[in-house]
């Protein structure tokens, strides 16, 4: 349901902070061109934390227009609180999207009945779930068993976006219930990994950039020619690491600047990134071929 290569999309700001269609506009037809799978709107790479109501309706009616069903949609809607997740997901469901993304919920730390309760009355809403694991943001890492109970008692999750860096727990999880729901990887610098394991795509921030190379590695991937995707990732893996040189979307959009798709605007909480930084990702950049980046 949810395999190869989904870009998870910036929200391009103009330098008076507001939403800047255009690039979005053009963002979103480089990404189909590359030929992503599908696009995830309102994601944490979104900066969807720092948008109010009316900027998330105008931002999902503007880009599921434009992306008339040419490839799956994901929409963003996971918050720490179930009565704000269930209202932003009501909301979604609207737009017809394949599925919602909704993150474990941060700060809060459920115990697991509570985790299991907050994702069963979300699946009274009928729409498919991604389950989103990331504990270096959410401070949340849910045990291999508590994730098996999950997702047994409730069969709406029908993926997770894994971005747990021990690979230890992600062999576990991948060999225990990829088979089951679609496992997608949410780590971009170990894409290829995550794929040796059984993972069927991946929820990329980096393929904003870097689209046409995450399609190359999987599509290799998906031949059986292992050899061409680690010569596409071992190119495409410097500028992967740049991109999270700091808090992510900074570097992203910066590089997206430098590709003339957008600013590199930001809200805060999130500044600017620092010169000495881009002067690194400059030179990477310089260095990466043409045709792995949009």
């Amino acid at each position: 349901m949810f395999n190869g290569i989904f870009t998870a999309l910036v929200t391009p700001f103009t330098q008076e902070g507001k939403i800047d269609f255009h690039a979005l506009e053009t963002l979103i037809e480089k990404q189909i061109a590359a030929g992503v799978d599908g696009l995830v709107l309102l994601g944490t790479t979104a900066e969807t934390a720092t948008m109010d109501e009316e900027e998330k309706e105008a931002l999902l009616t503007a880009a599921t227009r434009q992306i008339n069903k040419r490839v799956k949609v994901i929409i963003g809607t996971g918050t720490n609180s179930t009565a704000i997740t269930l209202k932003n997901t009501k909301a979604a469901l609207a737009y017809n999207p394949d599925g919602v993304l909704i993150v474990t919920p941060y700060y809060n730390k459920p115990n697991p009945s509570g985790l299991i309760a907050h994702y069963k009355q979300l699946a009274q809403l009928g729409a498919p779930i991604v389950l989103y694991h990331i504990p270096g943001r959410t401070g949340l890492k849910v045990p291999h068993s508590v994730l098996q109970d999950l997702l047994q008692a409730v069969p709406q999750i029908k993926a997770v976006k894994e971005s747990d860096y021990e690979m230890c727990s992600v062999t576990d999880n991948a060999v225990g219930f990829a088979q089951k729901i679609d496992y997608l990887c949410g780590n971009d610098d170990l894409f290829l990994q995550y794929l040796s394991v059984g993972c069927s795509g991946i929820i990329s921030a980096a393929a904003n950039v870097m689209a046409p190379a995450f399609v190359k590695m999987y599509r290799s991937w998906q031949k059986g020619d292992t050899r061409q995707a680690l010569e596409v990732f071992s190119q495409a893996y410097p500028l992967i690491k740049a991109c999270y040189t700091e808090t992510n979307p900074t570097c992203v959009k910066y590089l997206l600047s430098r590709l003339s798709v957008g600013q590199e605007q930001v809200r805060l909480p999130l500044g600017e990134v620092s010169a000495a930084n881009k002067q690194k990702i400059n030179e990477i950049l310089t260095h990466t071929p043409s045709d792995l980046l949009i």
